[in-house]
């Protein structure tokens, strides 16, 4: 096995031990489609497109993943939300 083989072989393993997690966003009652919309393009730093768009999913199917990526990057996206009063959790 040459060196170049080795290392693409090593990068494809490291590259499937890492999990991505979601953020979940979840309907409520209470927040207005304008206060989700902007609190997405804050915290997610969505466009404003795509944070209208997880709005509507939210708002029909009830949840929504708004941002996927490894945990510690995503813990502060979700406070975040959390603080704006949306009701979110990463799994």
């Amino acid at each position: 096995m040459s060196t170049k083989e080795k290392v693409s072989e090593e990068l494809l393993i490291e590259e499937e031990t890492v999990k991505n997690n979601e953020i979940i966003l979840f309907n409520d009652e209470v927040n207005t489609f304008d206060h989700v919309i902007q609190t997405l393009i804050n915290v997610c730093k969505h466009t404003a497109v795509q944070a209208e768009q997880c709005s509507l999913i939210v708002h029909y199917n009830g949840k929504c993943t708004v941002k996927t990526g490894e945990y510690k990057e995503l813990k502060p996206q979700c406070s975040g939300l959390l603080e704006a009063g949306l009701s979110a959790e990463i799994v």
